[in-house]
C-alpha cells in the first residue's frame, strides 16, 4: 500500500534552508560543481551547521510525538546529487530528524516534484525555484540569512504571516501600490463584508488552524500586517469565516515589523517584500514570498525596478541567490 501524504502537513525544504551550506555554496560558485563534489564527498562525515529553517522544521517534526499518528511529513527537495546529498542525510541523523524522504534532483528542476509529493510549502535559498513553486500555485518562501542571536520558543511553533499578497491575495495591495492609500482605504471600507480572496498562503494557514483544533497549545499564529484602521475590519471578518483562528495579530499601519516579530518571536515570518523581510530577518528566521510571474502586481514590480535601479539594493544586500540548494 502506498503511503499517504494527503492527510499530512507536508514541508519540503532545500538542504541550503535546512542546513548552513553557504561555505560550500561559495565552493560550487567559484570553483564548479566538480570542486563541489570533491569537497562534500571529503567532508561527509562532518555534520553540517543548522540552518535558517532548522528551527522550525524541528519544531514541526515534534507535533508527530503528539499524536498517534504523524500530522507532518518533512521531505529534503535538493539540488544536490545522490552522491553529495550523503552528507545531508548524515547531518539529518546526527541532529535525531525525523525526515526520511529525500529528492536529489542533481542540478535538475524541482518543482515538477511539488505536486508529486503533495507539496504543503516549500522552504529554499534559490529565488528561481522559489517563484517557480510559487508559479505552480505552491507557497514558497525564499529563506534569508539565519538571525545570528535566536533562540526559539521551547514550548509551541509560533508562525508570523503578512496578510496582502500572503495569506490574502495582492488585490488590496495592487490598489495600494497604483492608486494610494485613500483609494486603499476606500476599497477595504466599501468590501469590508466581502471576504477576500485567497493568497499563496491561505491553504497553508487553514492547514495549520486544523492542528491548533486538534491541540491549541502546541502553536500560535500571528498576522502582522502593514494595515491599520480602517482597513482592519476586512482581514477580521475574512479569517472568520474562513475559519481561521489566529493567536495574535498587528495591524501597525506603517510601525516597523521587526521588533514586533522578535517581540512574538516567531520560528519563522513570511512576507511578500524585501523592506519587512531584511530586518526581520537580522532578528528572526525569516522567508520572502514573490508574487507569481503572470499578476498584475510582478508586472508593477518589474515596472518598478525598470524605472528606479536602485529598487532592489536592500533585496541584494539580505539574500543569496547560489544554485546548488
Amino acid at each position: 500500500m502506498a503511503y499517504d501524504l494527503s492527510d499530512k502537513l507536508v514541508v519540503a525544504i532545500s538542504s541550503r534552508a535546512l542546513f548552513d551550506l553557504e561555505h560550500e555554496n561559495q565552493i560550487f560558485e567559484n570553483n564548479g560543481i566538480e570542486a563541489y563534489t570533491h569537497y562534500q564527498i571529503e567532508h561527509e562525515n562532518t555534520v553540517l551547521p543548522k540552518g535558517t529553517a532548522f528551527p522550525l522544521i524541528e519544531a514541526l517534526l515534534s507535533l508527530n510525538e503528539k499524536f498517534e499518528e504523524p500530522i507532518v511529513e518533512v521531505i529534503i527537495l535538493s539540488s544536490n546529487s545522490p552522491e553529495t546529498g550523503l552528507r545531508v542525510f548524515n547531518s539529518i541523523s546526527e541532529y535525531g530528524l525525523d525526515i526520511v524522504r529525500a529528492a536529489f534532483t542533481g542540478g535538475e528542476a524541482k518543482h515538477p516534484y511539488l505536486e508529486a509529493f503533495n507539496i504543503d510549502l516549500f522552504l529554499s535559498r534559490n529565488e528561481k525555484e522559489v517563484q517557480d513553486a510559487i508559479d505552480q500555485g505552491v507557497a514558497a518562501a525564499l529563506v534569508y540569512d539565519a538571525p545570528r542571536d535566536y533562540h526559539p520558543n521551547q514550548k509551541e511553533i509560533r508562525i508570523a504571516f503578512d496578510a496582502d499578497a500572503v495569506v490574502f491575495s495582492d488585490e488590496s495591495e495592487l490598489i495600494y501600490k497604483q492608486e494610494g492609500l485613500e483609494a486603499f482605504y476606500e476599497n477595504e471600507n466599501a468590501n469590508a463584508e466581502n471576504a477576500m480572496n485567497e493568497g499563496p498562503f491561505a491553504k497553508l494557514l487553514k492547514t495549520l488552524s486544523k492542528i491548533k483544533e486538534k491541540d491549541d497549545s502546541l502553536l500560535k499564529i500571528a498576522i502582522v500586517t502593514a494595515r491599520n484602521s480602517p482597513a482592519h475590519k476586512r482581514v477580521i471578518l475574512t479569517l472568520r469565516k474562513w475559519g481561521c483562528k489566529i493567536d495574535e495579530m498587528f495591524f501597525l499601519g506603517g510601525v516597523a515589523k521587526d521588533k514586533v516579530l522578535k517581540a512574538f518571536n516567531a520560528h519563522i515570518f513570511f512576507d511578500d517584500q524585501d523592506y519587512h523581510v531584511g530586518p526581520a530577518s537580522q532578528l528572526i528566521p525569516s522567508g520572502r514570498v514573490p508574487y507569481k510571474s503572470d499578476s498584475k502586481l510582478h508586472q508593477f514590480q518589474q515596472h518598478q525596478v525598470e524605472q528606479q535601479p536602485e529598487y532592489h539594493e536592500n533585496h541584494e544586500h539580505y539574500e543569496h541567490h547560489g544554485e546548488q540548494s
